[in-house]
């Protein structure tokens, strides 16, 4: 697979990615090396990413407690300190080894300490891979709101090594497998339709199905790095699939959702508020639907949880001027961004999901 070129770093993939990282290494001259790693990456990841190390390094692991509920700014503080205590400095570099949540607060500590140091990627979830590690966008919650703390600002470098993959549980692979829906959803009528055709697909197949993922989000956030216009578009199912993920965060008597799984409920809501608006042909909702509840289990809403996840809303990212902006599709393929819909076409929404 050829490396793919963003606007000021590359994304490499699996060989070619440790040959760039062994020069770049081996040529820079950083004064120190960490390495941000989970419990599960440290246990499941690190060795193999050690083994394809080659230059000469002292390297400095730093671990953390694995979850989105980890992903605070408290977290940030204790990695503040550590980093401090152990003499990082602006020449210090940081490699994120693990899923999406490494990649979201690790680019944010690297951006923020003593200013800004360096950071690479090294996602070892397909969430991560195909996501959370490219595009720049870095940054913890607020209570349990979803990225309400963060920075754009990019890697020297994104490594994206497939072997990984095989140490992942089936939800966490699922979890990934919702955003590359939705870039077909949001982009690509022929990739989408890859996707009605998963029971056909192979290991081999899941590479190249990755290696076009990486290439829509790449090509999407070039044409707008920092989110004034065409980047919305990434935010399809993001909207009431944020604000559901942050409530089952919220609520003791639910059970959390894996980030993939809330995007996938929010899918088939704002594709159902798209063909309530006629953007959306009513067969091809029907055909999203049914696709995406082929590949994740429905979750159960009880009446009382409707209207909290609506006041949610009002915290979204894309709000302006205190309302709520959806990213709707615009048939399979293409998007509407800065949309407005009623809160009885949200409320419906739920109820035909339930359905």
């Amino acid at each position: 697979m050829e490396n793919i070129q963003a606007s000021d770093y590359s994304i490499y993939f699996n060989d070619s990615g440790y040959q760039f990282l062994n020069q770049f290494l081996d040529e820079s001259n950083y004064s120190k090396h960490f390495i941000l790693v989970d419990t599960n990456t440290n246990e499941n990841c690190l060795a193999h990413f050690l083994s394809q190390i080659t230059a000469e390094l002292n390297l400095e692991i730093i671990e953390i407690e694995p979850g989105e509920e980890f992903k605070t700014i408290e977290t940030c503080v204790q990695l503040w300190h550590t980093l401090t205590e152990l003499a990082g400095d602006r020449k210090s570099i940081l490699l994120n080894l693990g899923g999406g949540v490494i990649s979201d607060i690790g680019g944010f500590i690297a951006s923020t300490f003593k200013r800004g140091i360096d950071f690479i990627n090294i996602p070892t979830s397909l969430l991560a891979m195909v996501d959370a590690s490219i595009g720049g966008k870095n940054g913890v919650d607020l209570d349990h709101l979803k990225n309400q703390i963060g920075v754009i600002n990019n890697p020297k470098a994104v490594i994206v090594d497939t072997t990984f993959l095989e140490t992942l549980p089936k939800n966490q692979m699922r979890s990934g497998l919702a955003e590359m829906l939705k870039h077909g959803l949001i982009y690509d009528q022929l990739y989408w339709k890859k996707f009605t055709q998963m029971n056909q697909q192979n290991a081999e197949d899941l590479d190249t199905l990755i290696y076009e993922s990486v290439l829509i989000k790449n090509a999407i956030v070039t044409l707008d790095p920092t989110e004034n216009g065409i980047r919305k578009a990434l935010n399809f199912g993001h909207t009431l699939g944020h604000a559901i993920e942050s409530y089952f965060l919220e609520n003791p008597n639910k059970e959390s959702l894996l980030h993939g799984e809330a995007i996938a409920v929010g899918m088939i809501l704002e594709s159902y508020i798209s063909q309530q608006k006629n953007l959306l042909q009513k067969e091809d909702y029907f055909q999203i639907k049914e696709t995406i509840l082929s590949i994740f289990d429905k979750v159960i809403f009880d009446e009382t949880d409707i209207q909290p996840i609506v006041d949610l809303l009002i915290h979204d990212k894309k709000n302006e001027y205190g309302t709520v902006q959806f990213v709707l599709l615009n048939g399979i393929g293409a998007i509407k961004i800065n949309q407005n819909t009623e809160k009885e076409w949200i409320i419906n929404s739920f109820e035909d999901y339930k359905r």
